[in-house]
């Protein structure tokens, strides 16, 4: 039997779809590097969505002032992209956008590198 979605989770889906558009065609802020947005969370009663993001460092700055940089001006840009994401999806209440680096990128390549340097070691101390 397939696994029925919850409305929360299809509205979270829904932003997390159109606000790549919204961002990708409509912000021209020059500042902004390349942002994927890996995953949103509704609050129950619709009052906020944490959008989690990743950001590509397209400046030659370094990676927590590129995300620093990236999440203010998202943070700037929340009404207007509230304001889009309201045209495109009918609801009652539009959420309170509210940005966070998705840091679950980041560690699992740190965990990676530690299974590779673990067997890489074994590999090493068994010959």
């Amino acid at each position: 039997m397939a696994r029925s979605f919850s409305r929360l989770e299809r509205i979270a889906e829904q932003i997390q779809k159109d606000l790549s558009l919204i961002i990708q065609r409509e912000l021209k802020d020059p500042r902004l590097g390349m942002v994927t947005i890996n995953s949103v969370r509704v609050s129950k009663d619709l009052g906020y969505a944490d959008v989690y993001l990743t950001v590509l460092n397209i400046h030659n700055v370094d990676d927590d002032s590129a995300i620093s940089e990236s999440l203010g001006i998202l943070d700037e840009a929340a009404g207007f992209l509230r304001s889009e994401l309201s045209h495109a999806i009918k609801l009652r209440v539009m959420p309170q956008l509210r940005f966070h680096y998705d840091y679950s990128i980041v560690q699992a390549q740190r965990m990676a590198g530690l299974i590779d340097k673990a067997r890489t070691n074994d590999d090493s101390s068994g010959k």
